[in-house]
């Protein structure tokens, strides 16, 4: 580090998550953005200039921007088929890494990013930002207080009719850098999932599916139901639908021996003389637009693993985990039969 003051951060990507990224990195007392590497260097300093950014280079060679000494993060915000080699080039250079997901699309790139993070031994993060929404830590919190008692089903569903007026719409529909439906989107209800079961996925069936026109042109099934079955015999569901005609939905439905969670309400065996759903005042996880996720928890996280060189729980090596399933999903889709896990 060059200045004991702050971790500079170099962010690859000027569009629409940067940021946010950019954003909360800037209210952390410990990093400072340094560097912004686009294909356009003049976006690069747009880019700064928008956000306000006094000491700030402009990039347009990646691997410049590796090369600065100023810079101890890498922020990963470009479209999805160039994170995998972006990261991998970071962690080379010995970066510490964020990553927007999906970190990869397909196997071969995730295993060469996962082995690049664990030989660098640089600390990670993948972008499951919800993680750090109000109702997830709600969630979280009931399930440690055992208020619901031991879970045997669990459905998450990703509902978000992604079109032309969305702004990564162009590239999305496309299968060569959208990759599926829960790689380009629905990841985040795969990850939901396993966050809130605490257990590793063993078996994955699937059907993916146009609506009959397609009216939005995408080059791949927008829609899929994943079932899942976990470690303890745990069942469940993953719908996820980037077609549909209808606000944002983010589904959580957990079912256990003492109670249930739908979203933020609560209904529990443990509370006697409970005769309905009791409702949590919780920010809930339901916009899509990504200045309403919470990138501030999510960075701070991040900069702290740093700081006292522990591993996240979001790391690369977790993230493979979901990643694992969702590639999973498109080989039970095509296959119609069931696929184990972990995939070899």
């Amino acid at each position: 580090m060059t200045d004991e003051k702050y971790l500079g951060v170099g962010i690859v990507g000027t569009g629409w998550v940067s940021a946010e990224h950019i954003r909360a990195f800037e209210r952390n007392a410990h990093t400072r953005v340094t560097a912004i590497c686009s294909r356009d260097k003049l976006r690069a300093r747009a880019k700064a200039e928008s956000m306000r950014l006094t000491d700030c280079a402009a990039y347009d060679r990646y691997e410049a921007m590796l090369d600065d000494k100023r810079v101890q993060i890498v922020s990963v915000c470009t479209p999805h088929n160039q994170h995998a080699q972006q990261a991998i080039l970071a962690a080379r250079a010995g970066k510490h890494l964020l990553v927007e997901k999906p970190i990869a699309l397909d196997l071969e790139s995730l295993r060469a990013l996962e082995a690049a993070v664990k030989q660098s031994g640089v600390k990670s993060i993948v972008s499951f930002v919800l993680r750090w929404n109000p109702l997830f830590e709600v969630i979280k919190s009931i399930l440690g207080q055992g208020l619901i008692g031991n879970l045997f089903y669990a459905e998450v569903d990703y509902l978000h009719g992604i079109g032309p007026w969305y702004d990564q719409y162009s590239w999305n529909i496309r299968k060569d850098t959208g990759g599926s439906s829960l790689l380009t989107a629905g990841c985040h209800a795969v990850d939901g999932m396993r966050w809130f079961l605490e257990r590793d996925a063993v078996e994955v069936f699937a059907m993916a599916n146009f609506s009959k026109n397609n009216p939005l042109k995408y080059e791949y099934e927008p829609n899929s139901v994943t079932l899942i079955r976990f470690a303890d015999g745990i069942m469940g569901k993953v719908a996820s639908s980037i077609e549909c005609a209808m606000p944002y939905v983010f589904n959580v439905e957990l079912l256990g021996e003492q109670g249930t969670i739908r979203n933020n309400q609560l209904f529990t065996r443990k509370w006697p003389g409970q005769a309905g759903w009791a409702t949590i005042p919780a920010v809930l996880p339901d916009s899509g637009d990504v200045s309403h996720h919470p990138f501030v928890g999510e960075i701070n996280h991040l900069v702290e693993c740093i700081r006292t060189n522990t591993e996240s729980h979001v790391n690369v090596a977790d993230a493979v985990k979901t990643h694992e399933i969702c590639f999973a999903t498109q080989m039970s889709a095509e296959t119609r039969k069931p696929v184990s896990l972990p995939l070899p």
